[in-house]
């Protein structure tokens, strides 16, 4: 947890401290997945999501606004790729690569999904962001370790901000629009990449993160730029 306090950007560590203490939760939320038509349907497509995700002209192509659109923006913004986070997921042997089964694809799904997260939420990849998003992350799917990650995290920038950011709220509005939100990991993807972001979101019931852009209102009005690497 200290390496990844020190730099946010240490994905290896997140992985390290998931499996650590999730324990029996991805079996669990794994038996949940199969046990809705939903996730049967995806189950048996079993549609490796990364080559498509990073194949970026096509996304390009699709309307302003629309959930490839804005995912293509975003991961090009940050410098990200699907298969790069693939790369830091593979750096360490890990439980479920043991086992070329079917929790190990359930497992890769929700690692390949999670920047589509950012952009379906509206959390950013800044500190808070991210610490929020494993909030919802945490209510759609559980795991002790996402859990204690995002309140670190949390708790990590509400030391550094003014108080009127209320960071205790931003994590609690995470955490209940994950509760509110239609699972996530149940959806087929492909087809969201071409649909409006704002008609997506209406359907699967995800609320705007209100509190959360609250926060960054009030760290730019003391001068802090809720992206910088010292938060």
């Amino acid at each position: 947890m200290k390496k990844l306090i020190a730099d946010k950007e240490d994905t290896e560590q997140v992985f390290e401290i998931i499996e650590a203490l999730n324990g029996k939760s991805a079996l669990k939320d794994f038996e949940r997945f199969m046990a809705t038509p939903a996730g049967q349907a995806q189950f048996r497509k079993r549609t490796f999501l990364p080559p498509i995700l990073d194949n970026h002209d096509p996304l390009h192509d699709l309307p302003e606004g629309s959930v490839g659109r804005t995912y293509v923006e975003f991961m090009e913004r940050e410098g990200l790729s699907a298969a790069g986070l693939v790369a830091e997921s593979e750096k360490r042997p890990g439980k479920l690569r043991a086992h070329e089964d079917d929790l190990l694809w359930y497992g890769n799904r929700l690692r390949d999904t999670h920047d589509m997260y950012h952009i379906l939420t509206g959390y950013g990849r800044d500190a808070l962001g991210e610490a929020t998003l494993l909030g919802f992350t945490h209510s759609q799917h559980g795991g002790a370790g996402v859990s204690f990650i995002s309140y670190m995290g949390g708790r990590q920038v509400a030391k550094r901000v003014p108080r009127e950011a209320n960071i205790k709220a931003v994590m609690k509005e995470g955490r209940r629009n994950g509760k509110l939100a239609k699972r996530l990991i149940e959806q087929d993807i492909e087809t969201l990449l071409p649909r409006p972001l704002d008609e997506v979101r209406e359907e699967l019931n995800i609320n705007l993160p209100v509190a959360y852009y609250h926060a960054h209102e009030v760290m730019r009005a003391q001068g802090i730029d809720p992206y910088a690497g010292e938060l």
